[in-house]
């Protein structure tokens, strides 16, 4: 196999991966019991922390083997592959918009992706990561703040994603840094960009966990996928001197691409505010009985007895109707008792 097709099949087997681990995080968060950020009891739980964890090593393993330009891109299949096998293992469909908007966001990122020159010569000092590190925590601080004031839950739970997008970019990026810097002489010399590589991937998984509460896998799951290797790109741009391809031809086509991405995140967000709140029922296309709150005189009689058996019940007192016991006139042996609605005019 050659090396090139091997980095194809990684890149696959890692969207895949990651794939599984929004599907696993979704139906963790849609059972609504434990913690919104770190359900650290559910086995299920760490099972998405392991897939994450496996496509993460796979896609490091692509780009050992194939170019940047292809891999990046390829990692932007994860939400195209996630619909599918949602669809397949917990029963959970997707309308045409949904679809429309995963295939927007998934084309746009590809192609911005393609369009991105990774070959940066710039390495970041010391001074520049600790800046861009202040940066980031105080963007995802502001991110989570947002998050807290919103109404809607879905809404909320795309500003999240967002939040856990910007964490996983610049954990990209201080990787980068510390794969180019680290030496097997000195294996500890990049320690404070590895804690802090550290803390921004556990910050991006506790976000993203929480987004998928209330706003199911699609909207959650493209905004992190976009989000992501968008910051990576802006920071690559930026600060490690890369450019885009083909000059002021490919800076047009990266813009494009990017509202195209954009409208597929948008596309996916309203959708999820126009469709009801997910149930089994609803989410599986079978019919939703409604409770019966109608009247009980509206309801038909029950088997065995007739219509007039029902209104002579019905004519009687009802619930919260108050009655007057009276003794019944005559003389009798034993005592009987009468029962007279207070509902007779006069009487209150």
């Amino acid at each position: 196999m050659s090396p090139l097709l091997l980095s194809v099949l990684l890149s696959l087997v890692s969207a895949v991966a990651y794939a599984a681990a929004a599907i696993v995080q979704e139906r963790v968060a849609a059972s609504a019991d434990g913690p919104r950020y770190a359900p650290l009891r559910r086995p299920a739980w760490w099972a998405a922390v392991l897939l994450n964890g496996l496509g993460a090593a796979l896609h490091v393993a692509a780009l050992a083997y194939g170019p940047l330009s292809l891999v990046q891109p390829l990692g932007a299949l994860t939400i195209v592959f996630a619909l599918p096998m949602a669809a397949l293992f917990v029963g959970r469909r997707v309308g045409r918009t949904a679809w429309r908007g995963a295939v927007m966001a998934t084309v746009g990122l590809a192609g911005l992706l393609s369009l991105t020159d990774g070959t940066g010569a710039r390495v970041l000092s010391d001074s520049d990561r600790h800046l861009l590190a202040a940066a980031t925590f105080g963007a995802v601080a502001l991110l989570f703040l947002l998050a807290r004031v919103v109404g809607r839950s879905v809404l909320r739970s795309v500003i999240l994603a967002a939040a856990a997008g910007v964490s996983f970019g610049i954990a990209s990026v201080f990787t980068k840094a510390v794969a180019e810097e680290w030496t097997a002489g000195a294996p500890l010399a990049e320690w404070t960009s590895l804690l802090i590589l550290s803390a921004l991937a556990i910050t991006g998984l506790l976000l993203s966990q929480a987004s998928y509460r209330g706003a199911g896998l699609a909207a959650p799951l493209a905004t992190v996928t976009v989000v992501n290797p968008v910051i990576a790109a802006a920071v690559g741009l930026t600060l490690f001197g890369e450019s885009l391809r083909y000059g002021a031809a490919g800076t047009v086509a990266a813009l494009i691409c990017g509202a195209v991405a954009a409208g597929g995140l948008v596309q996916l967000t309203v959708d999820r505010l126009t469709r009801p709140e997910d149930s089994p029922a609803v989410s599986s296309g079978e019919p939703v009985s409604v409770p019966d709150r109608s009247d009980p005189r509206d309801r038909p009689a029950p088997f065995g007895r007739s219509d007039r058996d029902s209104d002579r019940d019905a004519a009687g007192p009802q619930v919260r109707e108050g009655v007057d016991v009276g003794p019944v006139p005559g003389t009798r042996a034993h005592l009987e008792v009468e029962v007279r609605s207070r509902t007779v005019a006069g009487r209150s």
